[in-house]
């Protein structure tokens, strides 16, 4: 019997083909929801614009009657519920959609509510992780990349780092246990510099050679891995 899985043209779940022969898995993980309507979505600013505005609907209308405050209060409310829950529902949809995948040589991000794309990332192209963690230890993990081919920042949103337009870099959004996840994609990237370049060049060809340096910073503490 076959396994099934919900997107069907995977080969495993989160990846689109096989594993070259001697490339294996180290860690799996997808975004929580919860943090990502927070982080990304941004739902606790809105409901924050949402209340002044209804303050202001409020003074605007204190001396009508108290039917006409209500009733109108109470519209701005379903508005501003609506509103938030389908923000809300977009989050969980996102998370339910995504997969991050790291092993021996790349890192893979399948992402996509109704489209979904499948971004290969080689850790030989990548000059270095930044990492936010969140006291919850819920984080965000943004990969730089080298040379100079970039992914369109709206084609990642809401998996790239914020407000990094120019320079767009694929971004693990709100992962659990951030920090263990970084730890594992430095040494990943430092097994990989430490090959030659033709033993991880099967994997995706045309490869270009990170930069000798890849910083991973938490927190106000940069650790700095050197090839």
């Amino acid at each position: 019997m076959t396994p099934h899985h919900e997107h069907e043209f995977e080969a495993a779940p989160g990846l689109p083909e096989p594993l070259p022969a001697g490339e294996r898995i180290l860690w799996q993980g997808a975004p929580d929801w919860r943090v990502l309507a927070l982080h990304a979505y941004h739902l606790r600013q809105l409901a924050g614009y949402f209340g002044v505005m209804m303050a202001i609907q409020a003074l605007y209308h204190w001396n009508a009657p108290a039917a006409t405050l209500l009733s109108s209060l109470a519209l701005s409310a379903a508005l501003a519920g609506t509103a938030l829950g389908l923000l809300a529902l977009g989050a969980w949809l996102s998370a339910r959609t995504t997969l991050y995948t790291l092993t021996t040589r790349r890192v893979v991000m399948r992402i996509g509510i109704v489209l979904t794309i499948t971004l290969n990332v080689p850790l030989r192209q990548l000059r270095g992780a930044d990492l936010l963690a969140r006291p919850s230890g819920v984080g965000d993990l943004s990969l730089a990349l080298a040379g100079k081919e970039r992914i369109g920042w709206l084609h990642l949103w809401p998996h790239a780092r914020p407000w990094h337009l120019a320079d767009p870099q694929p971004t693990l959004r709100c992962i659990p246990d951030a920090a263990a996840v970084g730890e594992r994609v430095v040494a990943a990237w430092q097994a990989v510099q430490s090959m030659p370049a033709s033993a991880t060049q099967g994997a995706v060809s045309g490869v270009s050679t990170a930069a000798a340096k890849s910083t991973l910073s938490s927190a106000g503490t940069t650790h700095t891995v050197t090839a």
